[in-house]
């Protein structure tokens, strides 16, 4: 009888893991069905519950239900704990396992995908929800100098800085409120603008927005939208007008869920299968 494996969140439209994750697992002959199942944070735990069953495998996990889900569960990776979301469930016996691979997944991008090394370098984050979590942990092991993080609710990004501050160490690590970036030296001065928002996405309710217009971006900054449909979003053609350098959110969406394929397969994944199908499913 075929298993599953399902993504959770809301909303899940401009959604095309099923696309890459079922190639993967087609791949290898395995019979398993790559799910999208609405869920709503009001209706989270039911999901949680089904997810328990004999033919689940696993889960992938997305807005906005990344931290929500942690109490839920049995048992969590270091990692999970550390950043505080969880984006990969595994089911072992009916014990449901949290994890993050968000982490693996944007640097393995930054560096394999774009060639680009962290080390020193001067961070700009836009968002402080689940996925920037993940953010802030990796930028943090790679030494970077500094990660400033603005969001439309001060307290939320001040309370994830809060929670990082003792793994920060000398690196300056900040909150500042969204009000403020335009206009603010740590955009101005920044390396790397990371978009951790969902402003922009495809049949999103900002789908049309950006967060910065070009007259903002620093032309000398890398640029790194974290949305992934549409391929190009308002926001990287905007960095682009400013002469910025530009990496879309594809490349960390599709390594992300190669290390959950890996974590629910035990199989290697394959990469390129896996690229070539993301790509596709977008186009």
């Amino acid at each position: 009888m075929s298993k599953s494996v399902v993504l959770i969140g809301h909303p899940l439209k401009h959604s095309i893991s099923p696309a890459f994750q079922q190639a993967a697992f087609d791949h290898y002959g395995l019979d398993v069905t790559y799910e999208k199942w609405e869920t709503p944070e009001a209706e989270l735990s039911t999901v949680v519950d089904r997810l328990r069953g004999a033919l689940v495998v696993g889960a992938n996990v997305t807005i906005p239900c990344k931290e929500t889900i942690m109490p839920l569960l049995d048992e969590l990776s270091d990692t999970a704990v550390r950043v505080g979301a969880v984006n990969t469930v595994v089911n072992r016996n009916r014990r449901l396992m949290g994890f993050n691979t968000d982490v693996e997944g944007f640097i393995t991008s930054l560096h394999q995908g774009a060639g680009y090394r962290l080390r020193n370098r001067r961070v700009v984050l836009l968002g402080a929800g689940g996925v920037a979590r993940a953010v802030v942990f990796a930028l943090l092991n790679e030494e970077v100098t500094s990660v400033t993080v603005f969001n439309r609710s001060l307290d939320r990004a001040r309370r994830l800085v809060s929670s990082f501050a003792r793994a920060a160490g000398r690196i300056g690590l900040s909150a500042q409120d969204w009000t403020e970036l335009e206009a603010s030296v740590a955009l101005r001065d920044c390396d790397l603008l990371v978009n951790c928002t969902s402003i922009g996405m495809r049949y999103g309710a900002t789908e049309s927005d950006t967060p910065l217009s070009a007259e903002f971006i620093p032309k000398d900054a890398m640029v790194y939208d974290l949305v992934y449909n549409p391929e190009e979003t308002p926001f990287l053609r905007e960095a682009k007008k400013s002469g910025a350098d530009t990496l879309g959110g594809l490349s960390m969406l599709v390594y992300q869920g190669a290390a959950s394929f890996e974590l629910w397969t035990g199989e290697s994944a394959p990469i390129d299968i896996m690229l070539r199908s993301a790509s596709k499913a977008l186009r």
